[in-house]
């Protein structure tokens, strides 16, 4: 029985408009993926344009902050058409922000998630770590009955020191607190794999830079964007490829990919 190739994009855009702007679509076309998953959108539903509806042959699906206009926000694009799509996972405290949007295409369910920012409170790192204890409780559910997830996206938070320039200097900032570097272990304890380290793990590259300092030109960067998958998708050999594509320029993210074999 042949084997189906499957590439997986994941790209922080900071805002869909201003990337559109940027060669976006050429972008995406040169990569090639069969699956699209984009986060911080920054759209409403009326924003969305005649080119983003009608890309291509993709199918999309959205989900929207609610609670803010020009945040949050996530976009899955797919030339496979998704069995069945839902946006949140049934918490209203989350959904409001529009983080999260599951399409399950039968060999496994894929999650586009922007995970929550830490930096601007206390209260909002509390809301980060809240957030990622009721997400994984959901996946875990999922995964309990045996399905195969990748969860995928800007997880806001780097994992170890080789994922980040500076790791001394950002031990005390979020994005790199012991707390939150603490929910990345436990993700792995879970079952969950960091498919870019577990194929690279002496690699280093990043997949974010700030706009201040010039953190791009001079590689000051950190590795947040993630292709997360269960630890069964790794026992049927379907990993082929992951990648991070430095060379793709328009926001402060760059994408982050995986090829599957399936």
């Amino acid at each position: 029985m042949s084997k189906k190739t499957i590439r997986l994009v994941s790209w922080n855009v900071n805002g869909l408009r201003a990337v559109v702007g940027k060669d976006f679509f050429g972008s995406i076309r040169r990569m090639n993926p069969d699956i699209v998953a984009l986060q911080e959108t920054k759209l409403q539903e009326h924003q969305r344009t005649d080119a983003m509806l009608n890309f291509d042959d993709y199918h999309s699906h959205w989900a929207y902050s609610t609670v803010k206009k020009g945040y949050s926000g996530v976009a899955t694009y797919s030339r496979i058409k998704p069995l069945s799509v839902n946006a949140g996972i049934g918490i209203p405290e989350f959904d409001g922000e529009g983080r999260v949007l599951e399409t399950d295409f039968g060999d496994f369910i894929l999650f586009n998630v922007y995970f929550p920012n830490g930096q601007m409170s206390d209260e909002r790192l509390a809301y980060k770590l809240d957030f990622f204890h009721a997400f994984f409780a959901h996946t875990d559910a999922l995964k309990n009955q045996g399905r195969s997830l990748i969860i995928t996206g800007d997880y806001n938070i780097a994992h170890n020191e080789i994922d980040l320039k500076h790791p001394k200097a950002n031990e005390n900032y979020s994005g790199f607190l012991r707390i939150e570097r603490d929910w990345m272990d436990d993700i792995v304890k879970r079952g969950y794999v960091d498919t870019f380290r577990h194929v690279y793990p002496d690699e280093i590259k990043y997949s974010w830079w700030s706009y201040r300092s010039g953190a791009r030109k001079t590689n000051a960067g950190w590795r947040i964007d993630y292709f997360f998958v269960t630890k069964d998708i790794l026992d049927k050999g379907w990993i082929k490829e992951p990648f991070i594509d430095n060379e793709i320029i328009g926001s402060d993210h760059c994408p982050v990919g995986l090829v599957l074999e399936i």
